[in-house]
């Protein structure tokens, strides 16, 4: 398991860090201000130190991509989205626990 507990994207970032990736990525839409959201940290950082080199978990700061989640469709934050090979496939809003993300990031795709 790497030391990187998450990586941060951006709207200049995103097609290749999170829909060209070669691994399942959860991705948090998260603010400084958001409350929920900092709740969300120590989760993604166990959440991505369990998942090691099997997934990705991200963060995109809601205030400096608004562009990325009008495009995303994203309306509230704390909001994550999982893509696996270049498709969004799953849609959480608000806190959630490690388990049930643990279980949607490293479960098998449905065919």
């Amino acid at each position: 398991m790497g030391g990187i507990s998450w990586i941060d994207v951006d709207e200049d970032s995103f097609n290749y860090r999170v829909l060209e990736a070669d691994r399942p990525v959860l991705v948090e839409f998260w603010a400084p201000w958001c409350e929920p959201c900092q709740r969300m940290m120590p989760i993604l950082e166990e959440l991505a130190a369990e998942a090691g080199d099997r997934a990705v978990v991200a963060r995109v700061n809601a205030d400096d991509n608004r562009e990325l989640l009008f495009r995303l469709k994203v309306r509230g934050i704390p909001s994550m989205k999982l893509f696996r090979d270049g498709r969004e496939t799953a849609h959480l809003a608000g806190y959630r626990p490690k388990e049930e993300l643990l279980r949607l990031l490293l479960r098998e795709p449905e065919e």
